[in-house]
C-alpha cells in the first residue's frame, strides 16, 4: 500500500498530475522555483525517488528524462483512504467518524459516488449506507470548518 508522499514529493506530484504530460526536471524546478529556492539537484532526487517508488515512469529523451505519472491524484488519495480505514479496528465507526467530519459538499460528492458505483438505486436516489451521511448532516458541525 502506498505511504503518504513527503512535502516536496507532493508539490513535485501535483505539478506532474496537473500538467498531465510528460515533464522534464527543469520543467518542475522552474515552476517550484516560484514557491521557494531550490537546487536542480534537489528536484532531480526527488524525481528519481518517485520513480523507483513506483509513482512516476520516466522516459529519456535526449540527455534528460521525462516523467509521467503511473496513476492519478484521485487513485492516491483513494489508497490512502483504504489503507487508513483498513488498518481500524472498528471498520464501521470509522466511517462514521470519517462522514461526520465531511462538509456537506463532500457528502453531496459521496452520493454522487456512491450512484456511479451502485447505479441500480431507488429512484429517490437514496443508497446503502446513507443514513449515516444523513446522520452526519444532521450532527454538530466541527468547529473549524
Amino acid at each position: 500500500m502506498p505511504r503518504q508522499l513527503g512535502e516536496l514529493e507532493d508539490a513535485v506530484m501535483t505539478r506532474v498530475w496537473e500538467w498531465n504530460r510528460p515533464v522534464t526536471v527543469r520543467e518542475v524546478l522552474e515552476d517550484l522555483q516560484q514557491e521557494r529556492s531550490i537546487a536542480y539537484t534537489t528536484v532531480m532526487t526527488v524525481m528519481d525517488n518517485l520513480h523507483q517508488k513506483g509513482w512516476v515512469r520516466r522516459e529519456v529523451e535526449g540527455r534528460a528524462y521525462r516523467y509521467t505519472a503511473v496513476s492519478t491524484r484521485a487513485a492516491y488519495a483513494a489508497a490512502l483512504m483504504n489503507e487508513a480505514w483498513s488498518r481500524s479496528d472498528n471498520p464501521a465507526a470509522a466511517l462514521v467518524a470519517f462522514f461526520g467530519m465531511m462538509s456537506a459538499e463532500q457528502r453531496e460528492a459521496l452520493r454522487d459516488a456512491m450512484r456511479i458505483v451502485l447505479p441500480t438505486l431507488p429512484e429517490d436516489g437514496a443508497a446503502p449506507g446513507d443514513e449515516a451521511v444523513e446522520a452526519a448532516d444532521d450532527a454538530e458541525p466541527e468547529s473549524g470548518r
